[in-house]
């Protein structure tokens, strides 16, 4: 796949409305899926849990949630590399 002018500008303004998006939100809440999935892949790094507590917990609060608080300047970040991305597609010259 041949990288042209208009996938640099694609790319360039997809992260800029990202970007904006990002500065806009406090917080975002995951799935329970993606909870499920995050957890499964962190459970090696953590120390030994008791598989009792475990499902106790599952029984009190059957779907479990993640609230995840993106830093602040990871927005303005996605936004910088954006608009350098959207500006190096419009300085590509044209072919065909």
């Amino acid at each position: 796949m041949e990288m042209n002018r208009n996938r640099y500008f694609l790319i360039g303004v997809l992260l800029l409305l990202l970007g904006s998006q990002f500065r806009m939100i406090d917080s975002f809440v995951l799935n329970e899926p993606t909870t499920r999935a995050l957890a499964k892949m962190t459970e090696k790094s953590r120390a030994t849990t008791s598989e009792s507590f475990s499902s106790f917990l599952m029984q009190v609060h059957p779907k479990p949630t993640k609230r995840v608080h993106p830093p602040r300047w990871l927005g303005l970040a996605m936004i910088a590399v954006g608009s350098v991305v959207s500006l190096h597609a419009l300085a590509i010259p044209r072919h065909g």
